[in-house]
C-alpha cells in the first residue's frame, strides 16, 4: 500500500499520525484544482481511482509557511476525526491569503491551534507519566510500561524514551500501538492491553520511599497538582497510592517545618533595634541563602510606619545597592504607591527573605524562588522587624510574603481584597509582587495593573 491514496474526491491514509502523506495529499489536492468541499478524507479505502489526482494545466506549487508546517505536524496527531480535513480547509485559504495565520481570532485558526496545544500537553504527559516496571523475556531484563496516550503520539515521542533509556532494553505499550527498544533498534508493534505489563516489581517499594521523603507538604497546592498531574494518569503510578496520605498530614509537618526553623534561633535575643536587626542579618549563615556570598539586605523606612510593605527578596539590583525595591519591581511598586497616595518615606519596606536567591547563567544572575523552610528560617528577622515598627497595615506582596507574615502557605487569591487581623491587632493585606506584572504580556498586564492599582487605593484608604 502506498503512503497515501487518492481515490478521486476520497484521501485514504495508512497511518493517523503521518503527516508527510497527509502533505503530499495534500499538495496534489491543490495542484488539481480541488476545493476542500471536493475532498473527503475518510473515503473507502476501495472506492474511485487510485493515484494522486492530475494536476491542472497551470498549476503553481503550493506556497506554505514554516509557522503552518509547524502547527500541522503537531495538530496532525490529534484524535479528532475531522483534521485532516481542517488542515486542508485552512491551507486552501492560505493560498490567497498568506498573511491569514496572524489572524489570532479567526475561529478556524483557534481551532486548530487549540488541537495543537491538546496534542502537545499529551506528549509531555506521556513523558511525565510512564513508569517502567521490570519484567523476564527470552533475553533477560526488560523494562516495560503502560499509557493511554489520549491522541497519536506514540511514535512522536519514540526519540525522546530512545534517548533518554539508550542502554535499558524496553516496551511502551498502549491501546494505540507499542514501542520495543533493544538498545540498537526500535521496532513498532500492535496495540496492547493493560494485562500485557507487568502491574508491580520490587524496585516501587524504594521508589515510594523516596517520593515519600521529598514530597514538601509547605509546596502544596491541591489544585495546581491536579492540573498537571490528573487523576486518570495515577492508576499508572505507584507513588500516587500514597498521595492521599501525603495530603492528609501535610499541615502537621508544614507546622513542624515550621519549628525547625524557629529552633534555630531558640537561644538568641532579637536585635532591640532596626539598625542591629540589619548589623546581625549580615553574619546569619542559617539557611543556604546566607551562605551564598551575597550581602543581606534590611528593611528600610521610619520606626513607626503606619504601613509596612513585605516583598519576597531582594533582586539583584538591591544586593547589589543593599537596599529594597530599587530594582525594575520596586520602581514599579513606588509609581503605583505615587499614583494610590501613599507616601514612601513614611511607610516601611522590607521582604521576607533577606539575602538574594539567585542561580548565576553566564554572567547574570537569575532569581530563584525560597523554599518555605527558607521563608520560615527568616521569619525570625521579619518578626523582630515588625515587633519594632509595629505597624497597623502590613501589605504582602506575593504568595513567599504571605508565608513569611503567617508562618504557613496560603492562598493569594482567597486573602485578596480584604483585611485580615492579626495577632497584634495589625491588618494585612494582601496583592500580587510587582515582578509578576513585569512578566505579563500587554493585554493580560494592562488588566493586572489595573487590579494592583485597586489593592493599593484601598490600602491607602485604610491609612
Amino acid at each position: 500500500m502506498t503512503p497515501a491514496l487518492a481515490l478521486g474526491r476520497f484521501i485514504a491514509l495508512e497511518r493517523p499520525d503521518d503527516f508527510e502523506a497527509w502533505r503530499d495529499a495534500a499538495r496534489a489536492c491543490l495542484m488539481a484544482g480541488l476545493t476542500p468541499d471536493a475532498v473527503s478524507w475518510a473515503g473507502d479505502l476501495f472506492a474511485g481511482e487510485s493515484g494522486a489526482p492530475p494536476p491542472l494545466s497551470d498549476a503553481s506549487q503550493p506556497r506554505v509557511s514554516r509557522a503552518f508546517l509547524q502547527l500541522a505536524q503537531m495538530a496532525i496527531l490529534h484524535s479528532e476525526p475531522q483534521r485532516f480535513e481542517l488542515l486542508y480547509r485552512l491551507l486552501w485559504r492560505l493560498q490567497r491569503d498568506t498573511r491569514l495565520l496572524q489572524d489570532r481570532a479567526d475561529p478556524q485558526i483557534r481551532r486548530i491551534e487549540a488541537l495543537a496545544r491538546e496534542v502537545r500537553r499529551d506528549i509531555h504527559k506521556m513523558r511525565a507519566f510512564v513508569r517502567f516496571r521490570t519484567a523476564e523475556d527470552a533475553e533477560g531484563e526488560r523494562f516495560v510500561a503502560w499509557f493511554e496516550p489520549e491522541h497519536h503520539i506514540l511514535r512522536r515521542n519514540a526519540a525522546f524514551f530512545v534517548n533518554r533509556f539508550a542502554t535499558m532494553r524496553w516496551s511502551i505499550l498502549t491501546p494505540r500501538g507499542s514501542l520495543h527498544w533493544d538498545g540498537e533498534t526500535l521496532q513498532e508493534g500492535p496495540p496492547a492491553q493493560r494485562g500485557d505489563a507487568p502491574q508491580d516489581d520490587p524496585a516501587e517499594a524504594l521508589w515510594r520511599d523516596y517520593y515519600a521523603s521529598t514530597f514538601n507538604p509547605a509546596r502544596l497546592k491541591i489544585g495546581a497538582m491536579l492540573k498537571e498531574m490528573p487523576r486518570k494518569y495515577w492508576k499508572n503510578m505507584p507513588e500516587t497510592a500514597l498521595i492521599p496520605q501525603l495530603v492528609a498530614g501535610a499541615r502537621a509537618r508544614e507546622l513542624a517545618m515550621v519549628d525547625a526553623g524557629a529552633d534555630l534561633f531558640a537561644d538568641e535575643q532579637r536585635p532591640a533595634s532596626l539598625g542591629a536587626i540589619a548589623d546581625a542579618l549580615q553574619a546569619c549563615r542559617r539557611c543556604p541563602i546566607g551562605c551564598n556570598g551575597t550581602r543581606a539586605v534590611a528593611g528600610e523606612g521610619p520606626r513607626n510606619a503606619a504601613l509596612m510593605i513585605v516583598g519576597e527578596q531582594p533582586g539583584d539590583v538591591e544586593e547589589s545597592e543593599g537596599r529594597p525595591f530599587v530594582g525594575p519591581a520596586g520602581r514599579v511598586l513606588m509609581e503605583h504607591l505615587e499614583h494610590a497616595g501613599i507616601d514612601r518615606a513614611r511607610t516601611y519596606v522590607t521582604n521576607a527573605v533577606k539575602h538574594f536567591k539567585f542561580e548565576q547563567r553566564g554572567k547574570r544572575r537569575l532569581h530563584k524562588t525560597p523554599t518555605a523552610k527558607e521563608i520560615d528560617i527568616c521569619r525570625f528577622w521579619l518578626d523582630g522587624e515588625r515587633g519594632l515598627v509595629k505597624p497597623k497595615l502590613i501589605l504582602a506582596l506575593g504568595a513567599s510574603a504571605v508565608r513569611g507574615v503567617l508562618g504557613k502557605t496560603a492562598s493569594l487569591e482567597a486573602l485578596r481584597d480584604t483585611p485580615h487581623t492579626l495577632d497584634g491587632g495589625a491588618e494585612l493585606w494582601v496583592t500580587n509582587h510587582p515582578s509578576y506584572l513585569l512578566r505579563l504580556q500587554d493585554g493580560q498586564r494592562h488588566e493586572a495593573e489595573q487590579r494592583f492599582a485597586a489593592d493599593l487605593a484601598r490600602v491607602a484608604k485604610r491609612l
